[in-house]
């Protein structure tokens, strides 16, 4: 028996083979989303509860140097809470605090009110603008003014708390309602506010949140003012 020979030419070429189209499940990539989420999700629940305690800390500082900011000669503070349209030392039992509004009773060294500090925001050119105000119940004058936040245009709008000359108006104890006037322009009315050539609108909402903030304290502020006791844990006193 012959040996068949085996020839390149006797073997038949196979066909190039065709890559496989590899499908993608619709529910493993779904899936895979939804994990990427969650995780993501979860790395900014975490972030928030570590930084916000920090946050709310240093806000709250920031609070409480601009109270005293804009009430000059007061020592001490102690936070009044709005219940049941009246002022309040203390809230309802098992409510939230933040749930409630609130102004800041400022007090001097003989335990005279010294003022009342306001702290609001309104929309502004921008965004919103966030302020705190000091004022004197019984002459109605205003004591101070300090913006807290403010997102105004660089270099124009933020001249509100940027500005010296604008900001020290407040400051003069000027008589409320404010009246917003142009530079130059004012008839010399203890309660005149010249605006900023160029930040117009932005002064102009500083004016208006002291104002509309008067028209809805003065009348609850005129109800009264607790009391504060001399040792109370909500007073805050001065370093």
């Amino acid at each position: 028996m012959s040996d068949e020979s085996v020839t390149e030419e006797s073997i038949e070429p196979q066909a190039d083979s065709e890559p496989v189209a590899t499908e993608v499940s619709t529910f493993r990539l779904v899936a895979t989303l939804a994990v990427a989420g969650t995780l993501a999700g979860l790395l900014i629940v975490m972030m928030n509860q570590h930084t916000k305690p920090i946050i709310d800390k240093y806000k709250a500082e920031q609070l409480r140097k601009a109270v005293y900011e804009v009430l000059p000669g007061v020592d001490r503070y102690s936070t009044l809470y709005l219940v049941n349209e009246a002022l309040s030392l203390t809230l309802p039992e098992g409510v939230k605090e933040s749930e409630y509004k609130r102004i800041y009773a400022g007090y001097g060294g003989d335990g005279q009110l010294g003022g009342v500090a306001i702290s609001r925001g309104e929309s502004g050119f921008q965004d919103v603008v966030q302020i705190i105000f000091g004022f004197d119940p019984e002459t109605g004058k205003l004591l101070g003014m300090k913006v807290l936040d403010s997102k105004e245009t660089p270099g124009l709008g933020d001249k509100i708390f940027k500005d010296q000359s604008f900001v020290e108006q407040f400051f003069a104890r000027p008589d409320t309602p404010l009246l917003g006037v142009k530079p130059g322009a004012g008839k010399g009315l203890s309660n005149e506010i010249d605006t900023i050539t160029g930040a117009t609108i932005s002064s102009k909402v500083v004016i208006d949140i002291i104002n509309h903030g008067l028209e809805i304290w003065r009348p609850v502020i005129d109800k009264g003012i607790p009391s504060v006791p001399s040792e109370s844990a909500d007073v805050e006193v001065t370093p």
